[in-house]
């Protein structure tokens, strides 16, 4: 091929590519359908090995089965408030993105699959970790307690009444304790379940904030399984 005639043509391609605004990115003589702009893909530690995340590059890929469906009964399938409480963040497949690239990978945060066990062995986000919302019940139970130990919480024996109002009064990292719980070390989490019209997370969440987690260190991914699968996103079934 002439040089002439090369270079016209790639000028062709790439104004084809920009008057469409297609999210397939030319590289070369394959197209790329990425994550984002400037992100193809990432990974991800789940269960002790990488798993690449990414989009499905066929594009004509269309979302098929249970969460491809929009009519579901309302109770209990009803569509979510936005946000679960005021002061708890909600994000959605960037933040869950960089999360997994920041503070998953530095073993400072924690992704949490708030369905029940039968839902997360069908399928979960990589490097996610089951904890079902019902132990989110119970502040006092032993499953809750486990839980926040595992998410860096340290319980409180012997607190004097000097230190609870010096902490009450802003000293001591006292926004980080409750009379029971000193979440100081406590670990980043998103909080996350069948999507928009799953009210399991949103539980999981209010028995959080029922504990006094921190706000800022509690996300909640509203999209969930239906949005991440939507968009045609990398999921892993448990053991395999």
């Amino acid at each position: 091929m002439k040089p002439g005639v090369s270079l016209s043509l790639s000028l062709a391609l790439l104004l084809v590519a920009f008057q469409s605004g297609a999210e397939e990115v030319v590289v070369g003589e394959s197209n790329v359908i990425g994550l984002t702009a400037d992100k193809p893909y990432l990974h991800v530690i789940h269960e002790g090995r990488s798993v690449k995340v990414q989009r499905v590059q066929d594009p004509d890929y269309e979302l098929k089965g249970y969460f491809a469906k929009t009519a579901r009964k309302c109770p209990p399938f009803c569509i979510q408030p936005e946000q679960v409480d005021p002061s708890v963040s909600t994000v959605g497949e960037i933040e869950i993105f960089n999360f997994m690239e920041n503070e998953l990978r530095d073993n400072k945060g924690i992704m949490i699959d708030a369905r029940t066990p039968e839902w997360f062995q069908r399928g979960t986000i990589p490097g996610s970790i089951n904890i079902p919302f019902t132990q989110f019940g119970d502040g006092n139970s032993p499953e809750m307690e486990k839980a926040l130990q595992l998410f860096g919480a340290k319980r409180r024996v012997d607190v004097s009444a000097m230190s609870r109002k010096l902490e009450e009064m802003g000293f001591m990292d006292g926004e980080r304790k409750t009379e029971k719980w000193d979440f100081s070390n406590a670990k980043k989490l998103v909080v996350w379940c069948n999507g928009p019209a799953c009210g399991q997370s949103p539980r999981a969440i209010k028995g959080l904030l029922k504990v006094g987690y921190p706000t800022d260190s509690i996300f909640y991914y509203r999209g969930g399984m239906q949005m991440w699968q939507l968009w045609g996103l990398t999921t892993v079934i448990p053991g395999e």
